[in-house]
């Protein structure tokens, strides 16, 4: 699971919360009919710029956010190392008996045990990961449309009830609460898209950057590992993946590693 956003969702949600409870009853933001404009209207349009499968596939997509936390790239490396070490030493067809808990990890492994010419084994990888791109970023455009049709049903319904309040100007008595219910649909339409959508879209887009290099690592070792490369080489070539802290941190624990214990005098 993502700490980042269930801190992020639950601090936000928590602020705005006490703020209401601080400045009065909270009974008064709770409006029905503003709710069901601006959720329904926002939903009533994702349908119309996209297909029904596209939508219900974006909540999936949009679950990633959530429920999935990408293994750090350099464990995707050590992994990969670990399978070129075994290849070496007992061959392709020992990977065989190698499940790993990723899909594209695993179909990688597949494709070298089976013994698939490494072009082959190229092509079908990068293939999986534009497919993947092309699905993340229909997720990505669907929860970015649903942010910008938020905001204008929320605007839509502040207009309504304002011709409703306008239409009974005879008890001013009742200007004053009507002006409010108007208003709050605006405010629906803001959380909708600023706190949920938008910010949903953009993880989605930093969560389909790092699969598509975690996918990427795994597919230059499964190519490495299928031309025979020494471990030691295809590590080095995995390496650019890593940031450049992370790769001088990795080094130095190598040459602290290789440095001989000197001799008691």
């Amino acid at each position: 699971m993502d700490l980042a956003t269930i801190i992020g969702l639950l601090s936000g949600a928590g602020l705005i919360i006490s703020a209401i409870v601080m400045g009065g009853s909270a009974a008064i933001f709770f409006n029905v009919p503003g709710i069901l404009i601006v959720i329904g209207g926002t939903f009533a349009t994702a349908f119309i710029k996209f297909t029904l499968a596209d939508v219900l596939n974006s909540i999936k997509v949009g679950m990633k956010a959530f429920l999935v936390k990408m293994e750090p790239p350099e464990e995707i490396i050590q992994t990969m190392i670990g399978y070129a070490k075994m290849a070496k030493k007992e061959g392709l067809i020992s990977l065989d008996q190698e499940n790993p808990s990723d899909p594209f990890m695993a179909k990688a492994l597949r494709y070298l045990s089976d013994g698939y010419d490494e072009h082959l084994i190229e092509d079908m990888l990068n293939k999986d990961i534009r497919l993947t791109i092309s699905r993340h970023t229909t997720g990505q455009n669907v929860f970015k449309g649903m942010g910008d049709s938020a905001p204008a049903f929320g605007m839509i319904g502040t207009l309504i009830g304002l011709v409703q309040m306008l239409s009974s100007m005879d008890d001013p008595a009742s200007i004053g609460p009507s002006m409010a219910v108007a208003l709050l649909t605006t405010l629906y339409g803001a959380l909708v898209a600023n706190f949920v959508c938008l910010p949903l879209a953009d993880k989605l887009a930093l969560r389909s950057q790092q699969e598509q290099q975690t996918k990427s690592i795994i597919r230059e070792a499964a190519v490495g590992i299928n031309q025979a490369l020494s471990p030691m080489v295809l590590e080095e070539s995995l390496k650019i993946y890593l940031a450049p802290t992370v790769r001088d941190k990795k080094d130095k624990k190598s040459s602290d590693a290789k440095e001989p214990v000197k001799e008691a005098a």
